[in-house]
């Protein structure tokens, strides 16, 4: 399958507390396969990554939440981090947001924590997906299958549990974005 994107936008969604190579990664292969991701957060300014528990870099928003909309965007990547996947998911913009595209079927790729976000928008009943492992709970009360493995893909649905399966995450969020462009 081809994996140019061709400028396709895709929306990375985030703020402090990110983990800042489950954002980075995937933002350096949708930019290397050929696409436009922009950085939405809850605020304007700059966010603080993390790795693990230490203060990583900080990145610069593109856009706020209340500046966007799904239309705009081919697919969207929600990063993982403890702090960051709370923090975005009671954000009532950003749960809207992230609805927005699961109702026209663009492609979503989500990470570790990232995984709390479609849980509050209501978006994982019915779904098979994977995550950190303590939302496992979470998930099943949500009404998904949650399972134990690097990679699951479910539609457009893209989900991985860790920075160690971003490999495998990487190439198939492109290869979904790809099929949509």
């Amino acid at each position: 399958m081809a994996t140019q994107l061709n400028g396709a936008r895709v929306a990375f969604v985030a703020t402090d507390g990110v983990e800042q190579v489950e954002l980075d990664q995937p933002w350096a292969a949708v930019t290397d396969a050929g696409g436009q991701p922009e950085l939405i957060s809850l605020a304007d300014g700059k966010i603080q990554a993390f790795n693990h528990l230490d203060h990583g870099d900080t990145r610069q928003v593109d856009r706020v939440l209340d500046d966007v909309d799904a239309d705009d965007y081919v697919a969207l990547v929600l990063p993982g981090g403890v702090a960051n996947g709370d923090f975005v998911r009671v954000d009532h913009r950003a749960v809207s947001f992230v609805k927005d595209f699961f109702t026209a079927g663009k492609p979503v790729g989500v990470i570790c924590h990232g995984g709390w976000v479609l849980i509050e928008a209501g978006v994982a009943s019915g779904r098979t997906v994977t995550s950190w492992p303590s939302l496992q709970t979470d998930f099943r009360n949500a009404g998904a299958e949650w399972v134990d493995q690097e990679l699951v893909v479910d539609e457009n649905l893209v989900t991985s549990r860790k920075p160690d399966d971003l490999p495998a995450f990487t190439k198939a969020v492109v290869e979904k974005i790809a099929a949509a462009v």
